[in-house]
């Protein structure tokens, strides 16, 4: 099945405790995000990470080991795949990019969610959460085959991710409200951690030290912090919607150049937050939002609104660039949970520095792009199709898209392999 020991790693003293707020400040952010620092004299602060984690090597760019060329030696003869598991046909579509084409397919277990790098990046996890049932099951893939294995019964797998010293899988329990830690490898119950106030709890990211991790809270518009080395929940944010979000285009027409459009007073008093990603110099971290048509801006020490940036209709998935100066931002194209064909999505490309949309990205004719990756060379963004039952191929330099056909509404899939030295769960957030 690929699934080995954990790797050794460098040991460092976790920092002190960690401190919370509530909301004070307005959406407008109060100063752009920091890029890494220039000038030869800039003295690159140390972090001082949990006991087992991994060191941070540039605390400037907490992205600097996911960069083009840092594959590890270790995956050298995996198979360079893209794999998409779809979630009303109960299977996973294989697909090799080179050629463009379906290479192979297999059932996995009921309502495959997302496909999710091990720890020690030997496994490959897909997530079946069986929604509405209790037989939720994980299904492990082996990079270097391809090829499933066994699965193992797991209740509620919506998602699922590591902690950052890498003892633990966190199951997202998403039915449950709750957050169950397993061994790594056996997926045996250690303990869990419940979350009565975030209904929906499904994505998360981890603090640059490896303290806490915040999860959005889909189903209430909120976040929770989780307190890993203490176990527990240290408090909820409401997150605030902006003043306007954008009217839905409707079908967009062939060869028309995609625009967000026009923006409507936004009544909506509840967000839906999804994907969340830490920005690289570690101090912020952005949450997409569907309901809000951007992300939100959050202070993660403080836990604290600070600010927003508008992106697209149904902001959904986030994803830094190889080289942590920029992140794609996934707009599904949508308000809706189950949304139409061809539909208005897109991807915006937001500047960390300056917090601003670069670029966007349409999709000729319309399209529903959701969760994916980019290629280890940084020259692609593989995204599910959730509606259109495509997976889409972004061009990151053109911004160009090209088309797979696969299963009945593609979720989360993942590209391998991917650079990094080892992984945090969801998609692919490697560090």
């Amino acid at each position: 099945m690929g699934m080995t020991a954990r790797a050794t790693v460098a040991l460092a003293v976790a920092a002190g405790g960690v401190a919370l707020a509530v909301w004070v400040g307005t959406v407008r952010a109060q100063s752009p995000a920091s890029a890494p620092a220039s000038g030869a004299t800039a003295a690159a602060p140390v972090i001082a990470t949990v006991p087992g984690m991994p060191p941070v090597l540039d605390a400037r760019n907490l992205y600097s080991e996911i960069a083009v060329g840092k594959v590890l030696p270790a995956l050298q003869g995996d198979l360079e795949r893209v794999y998409v598991p779809n979630l009303q046909s109960d299977d996973v579509y294989v697909i090799d990019p080179a050629t463009m084409k379906v290479v192979d397919r297999y059932k996995v277990g009921d309502s495959p969610q997302h496909i999710v790098p091990s720890w020690d990046l030997r496994t490959l996890w897909v997530t079946n959460n069986a929604e509405r049932r209790t037989d939720g099951s994980l299904t492990p893939i082996d990079p270097r085959t391809g090829k499933p294995g066994k699965a193992i019964m797991v209740d509620d797998p919506y998602n699922m991710y590591f902690t950052p010293d890498g003892k633990s899988a966190i199951v997202v329990a998403e039915a449950r409200r709750r957050l169950d830690f397993r061994d790594p490898q056996s997926m045996a119950m250690q303990y869990s951690i419940d979350a009565p106030g975030c209904p929906g709890i499904n994505h998360a990211d981890f603090s640059i030290d490896g303290r806490f991790a915040i999860f959005t809270c889909e189903f209430s518009g909120t976040l929770v912090k989780i307190d890993l080395q203490q176990r527990k929940v240290l408090g909820y944010l409401k997150l605030q919607m902006p003043a306007n979000r954008f009217k839905s285009p409707g079908r967009i027409q062939p060869g028309k150049v995609w625009e967000p459009g026009e923006t409507e007073i936004c009544r909506v008093t509840k967000g839906m937050p999804q994907d969340i990603r830490i920005g690289p110099d570690g101090k912020r971290f952005y949450v997409a939002d569907m309901a809000a048509d951007g992300v939100h801006v959050i202070d993660g020490d403080a836990f604290q609104q600070i600010g927003f940036v508008a992106t697209g209709i149904g902001s959904h998935g986030l994803y830094p660039s190889r080289d942590g100066r920029q992140m794609y931002v996934i707009n599904r194209g949508s308000h809706d949970i189950h949304g139409p064909k061809n539909g208005g999505g897109g991807v915006a490309v937001m500047d960390f520095a300056t917090e601003q949309v670069v670029a966007r990205w349409g999709i000729p004719g319309g399209g529903s792009p959701d969760m994916g990756n980019l290629t280890a060379d940084g020259k692609y963004l593989w995204l599910g199709g959730r509606y259109d039952h495509v997976a889409y191929r972004f061009d990151t330099a053109t911004g160009a898209v090209a088309q797979v056909k696969v299963g009945v509404e593609p979720h989360g899939l993942t590209v391998w392999p991917q650079p990094g030295r080892y992984s945090l769960g969801h998609t692919g957030n490697l560090r």
